[in-house]
Formats: structure tokens, C-alpha cells, sequence
């Protein structure tokens, strides 16, 4: 699947894990697809087996966008934390929480808001690159900058709260991310300086994020309209990426083509096994294969991955009320360490 870019260091024995603390969330979307499965959450089962995982619903981050609703927020953190319990997290393995249960995030987020330079926030690409996405601004020039809401211009700053409040030492996250990493690390040494030690520096983990395409080609997104969700039907699956894109070159059955140039091929190196992979290459190639054909083979092997998964999806969408447990579990072990942090800090800070 993904390969982890894990730091050196002695392999943890079965019956232990590092002290080394990990901090992760996600944006709750709802159900989710087979990019977060490899972009993601494969490396989450990894690391939890490890190290001591914190995971969050970043629902306050939700709202940065604007776009969403109560109603909308509660039901996608029910079907995402179903969809991460089907996939591996254990709960007695892992922390899984909702950030907004978890009050001293939001109190951490205004202490560092006080101690933040602006152009620190000004000069973060990702914030721009989103603001572009949402339609919020049209360029980088300062007047279009300065139309960013607060929430949205800040969130990396509520990031670096929600990262420094559980002193993770490591941060899975994907190179476009190292940036509010680096942030976090600015703020913890900032803080420190001004008053007194008391946060790490955090690093970031990188994760080799293999290219998932959706149907169409474009990055796999349920925005686009182009995902296979992990939850899906197999026989929509199997419509979806029976459909996929393939080399355009191929217009004709009887047309050679290049596997490098195929979307769909993509999914052919995160399942298939080599002589598969020597096999439908050379049959596009040639021509010795149609791509419905060497789909096929492809999709088998997506169709088998998920099956596990579809057993214990379907066992948690009949124990909710199990769900909703376990998240009040998680926020009893969080509001825990947060609290400790968060005497800590207003001892530093005198307040």
C-alpha cells in the first residue's frame, strides 16, 4: 500500500509502543473514498500499533469553509469515524475524538493567536491555494488576500493548537502540508521563548501519498464527483472503475497505449501483483487487451480489499449508539492530557 517515511529508531516490542505521541485529523466529509484509504488511513492502522495516536474529527476546521451545516457536520462525523472504525482504528489502541468536545483547543487556539505575527500567516500557500478553491479570493495580491475571513487565515493556527495541546512529537502529513508544520514549530518556539519550555517542536512524518485518480482522471474527490467510496455496493464499484479513464490514445480496441498515460493504471500498482502488472502492460501496448479487460483484473483485487471492510461497516451501522461511546471515551482520555497542557500554559502565561 503507502510506505511511510517512519524516523530511525528500534522497532516498539508487541507489548509496547514509543512514548513518541502522534496527532492527526480530518475535515469530517462523510463516508469516505479509496484516496483517503491509501492517502491516509492505512498508515493511521501503521502508526497507532506504534506509537501513542491521538485522532480527531476536525469539525472547528470545518467551518473555516463556510459552506456547511449543523445538520451536515454531525451526520458526516458519524459516517467518517464509522468509515475509520471499519477500516482498523482501534479505540483501544488509539484516541478517536471530536475536536470541538475538547474546549481548551479553542482556549490554546486564542493564547497563540496573541503571540502569531500576521505576515506569518500571510505567507502560508496552502491558505491561498484554499481560498482560491472556495472562490474567496481570485489572486495573491494583496487586496484580494485581505478578503480572507479570520477563520480561514487562521486555521493553522488553530492546527498548531490542536497539535501542541497533545505535544506530538511526529505529524503524518503530505509534503503540501510541511508548511503548517514548520508554523506549529514557530509557534512552540516562540512560546517557549517567551515564557517558559514547554512545548516540543513537532516533525512532520511524511507519507508517500500515491496518486489516486478518480473516474475522470482529476484527483479521486467527492466534489468532483468522481469517487469510489469505500462504502459503496461491489457492483458499483464495479461500475465506477469498469467506466474509469483510460490512455485516450486508446479510442479504438485494436489502438496500442501507454499504461503511464492510463488513470485507471494507477490503481493497477496499488493492487495488483507484478506479473499482473507485466501482463496488462503489455497487453496495452500491444493492443492484446481491451481496457475494459485489463480493468478488470484491477478491479478484482479492489473488490476483495473491501470486503472486510464492508463486514464491519455493516456491523457499526447497527451499534451507533457504540459509536457515539466511543467518541465520549475519546474525549475523556483528550480532556485529560488538555487539561494538564492547559494548567501548564496559564501557569506560564499568568492567566
Amino acid at each position: 500500500m503507502t510506505a511511510l517515511d517512519l524516523p530511525p529508531q528500534p522497532a516498539p516490542s508487541p507489548s509496547s509502543k514509543t512514548i513518541d505521541i502522534i496527532v492527526s485529523g480530518f475535515r469530517p466529509t462523510g463516508k469516505l473514498h479509496l484516496g483517503h484509504l491509501h492517502g491516509t488511513l492505512t498508515n493511521w492502522v501503521r502508526l497507532q500499533d506504534q506509537y501513542r495516536c491521538f485522532f480527531f474529527v476536525a469539525d472547528w476546521h470545518a467551518l473555516t469553509t463556510g459552506n456547511v451545516t449543523a445538520e451536515t457536520i454531525r451526520e458526516s462525523t458519524e459516517e467518517m469515524v464509522i468509515d475509520w472504525l471499519s477500516i482498523g482504528l482501534d479505540p483501544d489502541k488509539a484516541v478517536i475524538f471530536r475536536q470541538s468536545d475538547i474546549k481548551e483547543h479553542a482556549e490554546l487556539h486564542l493564547l497563540f493567536s496573541m503571540i502569531t505575527p500576521t505576515p506569518w500567516l500571510l505567507r502560508n500557500p496552502t491558505v491561498k491555494e484554499q481560498a482560491r478553491e472556495l472562490g474567496f479570493i481570485q489572486s495573491d495580491d494583496e487586496a484580494e488576500v485581505a478578503k480572507i475571513h479570520y477563520g480561514l487565515l487562521g486555521y493553522p493556527v488553530l492546527q498548531s493548537a490542536d497539535i501542541l495541546m497533545y505535544k506530538a512529537k511526529w505529524v503524518p502529513v503530505g509534503v503540501d502540508q510541511v508548511p503548517h508544520i514548520e508554523l506549529t514549530r514557530e509557534i512552540a518556539r516562540r512560546f517557549n521563548a517567551l515564557y517558559r519550555p514547554i512545548f516540543p517542536e513537532p516533525q512532520a512524518l511524511l507519507t508517500e501519498v500515491p496518486k489516486v485518480p478518480g473516474t475522470d482522471g482529476r484527483k479521486m474527490s467527492k466534489s468532483y464527483g468522481n469517487a469510489v467510496l469505500l462504502s459503496d455496493p461491489p457492483e458499483e464499484v464495479d461500475a465506477k472503475l469498469s467506466r474509469m479513464m483510460t490512455d485516450p490514445r486508446r479510442v479504438r480496441r485494436r489502438d496500442p497505449g501507454e499504461p503511464a498515460d492510463c488513470p485507471a493504471f494507477n490503481l493497477h500498482r496499488l493492487y495488483c501483483t507484478p506479473e499482473e502488472i507485466e501482463y496488462v502492460s503489455h497487453g496495452c501496448r500491444t493492443a492484446g487487451i481491451g481496457c475494459l479487460e485489463c480493468k478488470k483484473v484491477m478491479i478484482r483485487h479492489v473488490l476483495e480489499g473491501l470486503e472486510v471492510f464492508r463486514e464491519k461497516r455493516a456491523y457499526w451501522e447497527t451499534h451507533r449508539g457504540d459509536v457515539h461511546d466511543i467518541l465520549r471515551c475519546g474525549e475523556r482520555q483528550a480532556r485529560e492530557v488538555a487539561r494538564q497542557t492547559m494548567a501548564e500554559v496559564r501557569a506560564a502565561m499568568g492567566v
